[in-house]
């Protein structure tokens, strides 16, 4: 279906939901998955119209998520108008300022302490009856997209079997990482293009619906060592030493920073290992080309966190030595 044919259909709903008047959508771009986002105005009211397949999109689960965090208080978009089984919905407009858009080195730990007081809120959730789990098959199923898409499809590397062995024997040790934490309810997608600054400079959360049950540490390592820009070490580290105290405290336990530190770094290997696949994807598979180019920065991370781990020196070198070299030539 055309962009234009989906764009009638929605108009259409739209008039037999509630707003009769509403003659134009104009498209919005930056979502990496199947959904497409309209901003229209109705009564002076800026709302946001939705396709969202149902084939590949679970909206069942973005409306019960959405519903369960308002529970507690977290800012996210009200639903106006559904339709599950075409996939149309129109939710609240939360404007157009990402918090990405307004980080500085000068106020970027004041915006994340901001955004990270807003993980407890998540962490302490029961999670929802049949939320899937991040377990081992479900991080093996992420850790193949790298293999997969990036090596193979991309880039067209060939690993040695030693190198595969390497590989396997890193991708076992992330995996232990993540199912030795507490698991807890995880957005899994909590980043500063997922986070809106509201006009009253608050947070609104947006692209909740594929939440987990997951490690603790990975929300806050998804903040922090954002694909999208990497921040001063030692800010890092300052932010996330307030995150482990303060779950300490709410959680009841008494984890020493060495632990979490471990948990977070090897956390967050996992996922841009996995991010710098799907970049890969969404190139080949989707014709999305504005993530290809984030992809060096998201090996970068690897490099830099894996080398601090003599158990993980190998996968450290392979991406160090083999992937990121070939990524940049493919982009000069």
């Amino acid at each position: 279906m055309s962009l234009e044919q989906a764009n009638t259909r929605l108009v259409q709903w739209l008039h037999q939901s509630g707003y009769p008047e509403v003659n134009q959508l104009v498209p919005m771009t930056g979502d990496a998955g199947f959904r497409q986002y309209y901003r229209f105005n109705f009564q002076s009211q800026s709302y946001l119209a939705v396709d969202s397949p149902p084939t590949y999109c679970n909206n069942e689960a973005f409306f019960n998520i959405a519903s369960y965090l308002k529970s507690v208080d977290m800012q996210v978009p009200a639903i106006y108008a559904k339709n599950l089984e075409q996939g149309f919905f129109c939710i609240e407009d939360f404007g157009q300022c990402l918090l990405a858009e307004k980080l500085s080195t000068e106020n970027m730990k004041s915006w994340y302490s901001k955004a990270i007081a807003e993980l407890p809120k998540l962490a302490l959730l029961e999670p929802l009856q049949g939320m899937p789990k991040f377990d081992a098959a479900f991080v093996a199923l992420e850790l193949k997209i790298f293999t997969e898409w990036l090596i193979g499809q991309y880039l067209s590397l060939s690993l040695s079997s030693q190198e595969q062995q390497e590989l396997k024997d890193a991708f076992k040790v992330l995996t232990d990482n993540i199912l030795a934490q507490p698991q807890v309810f995880m957005h899994r997608d909590f980043h500063s293009r997922n986070i809106m600054v509201l006009a009253d400079e608050s947070l609104g959360i947006i692209d909740f619906q594929d939440a987990v049950v997951g490690p603790i540490t990975y929300d806050v390592v998804s903040l922090l060592r954002d694909c999208y820009v990497k921040w001063p070490q030692k800010d890092v580290l300052t932010l996330f030493k307030t995150f482990t105290e303060v779950m300490n405290e709410r959680m009841a336990i008494d984890i020493d920073f060495t632990t979490w530190k471990r948990w977070f770094d090897l956390t967050g290997l996992q996922r841009h290992i996995k991010a710098s696949g799907i970049f890969a994807r969404l190139l080949l598979r989707d014709n999305k080309s504005s993530y290809i180019k984030d992809i060096p920065l998201t090996l970068s991370y690897i490099v830099d966190i894996a080398s601090q781990y003599p158990e993980l020196s190998a996968l450290a070198k392979l991406v160090e030595n083999k992937v990121l070299p070939a990524v940049k030539s493919k982009l000069a």
